[in-house]
């Protein structure tokens, strides 16, 4: 017990105790998924999520002081993003044949995600804070603060709504489309990737490679796009 105390006295004062922390809590958040059969309810972003927060509160860390480690494997959502373009190669065929829908799907979808998420904040009068944070909710964590940024929003709020959608997304995603008895795995993927992002995508390539490639089209699209629409739509729809 000495060695445990003088080990964690010794990483706590290092990024690499918190860089760890993540790794591990997702390392096992993936494995109690893969236990429970990949149930949607199991994701492991958000039991990560909940192993983390549980440990930073029992040693009183602040947000900063694990961020301070955390933040490597936040720059490495660079590298994966791109690196979404090798499954895109291997379907290459079946994304040109579907360019048309998808295009379409890309623009309605966007609308309708802002559309719907500023609405609804304005019907519950969640107050301005919470609508326009919730505006670019369904692009990706680090555009969606980028939006935020320009329209005024708080950019942690921004990203906590933005990473809840994502999880949310990624749970009720399969369900959903196996109660619209949807069995294209194209327009499944474009689905939970556009609505739930990166999150949304992982799931998707859980659930079949091809609806994952769509999901990881979506993604960078809808980022793209929510970037040029929302300034322009948030006018419109604020009281």
């Amino acid at each position: 017990m000495t060695r445990f105390v003088d080990l964690w006295v010794y990483l706590s004062g290092t990024p690499l105790l918190w860089l760890t922390v993540t790794l591990v809590a997702y390392v096992a958040a993936d494995a109690i998924s893969a236990a429970l059969y990949r149930n949607p309810i199991a994701n492991p972003v958000l039991i990560a999520i909940l192993l983390v927060s549980v440990l930073l509160l029992a040693s009183k860390t602040t947000f900063p002081a694990y961020f301070a480690g955390a933040q490597f494997v936040h720059f490495l959502l660079g590298p994966a993003t791109v690196a979404l373009a090798v499954p895109l190669y291997r379907h290459l065929p079946e994304v040109k044949r579907a360019l048309i829908p998808m295009l379409s799907a890309l623009i309605l979808g966007s609308v309708a995600a802002i559309c719907s998420a500023v609405l609804l904040a304005e019907y519950l009068d969640l107050g301005r804070a919470a609508t326009l944070a919730l505006a670019p909710k369904s692009s990706t964590a680090a555009i969606a603060m980028g939006i935020g940024e320009k329209i005024g929003a708080n950019p942690a709020l921004v990203a906590m709504l933005t990473i809840m959608t994502g999880i949310t997304g990624a749970i009720v995603v399969t369900p959903l489309m196996n109660l619209l008895r949807l069995k294209n795995y194209a327009a499944r993927g474009f689905a939970a990737g556009l609505v739930s992002h990166g999150i949304g995508t992982a799931r998707a390539f859980q659930v079949n490679s091809l609806a994952g490639t769509f999901a990881g089209i979506a993604l960078g699209l809808n980022g793209l796009v929510t970037a040029i629409l929302v300034p322009l739509l948030l006018p419109l729809l604020l009281r």
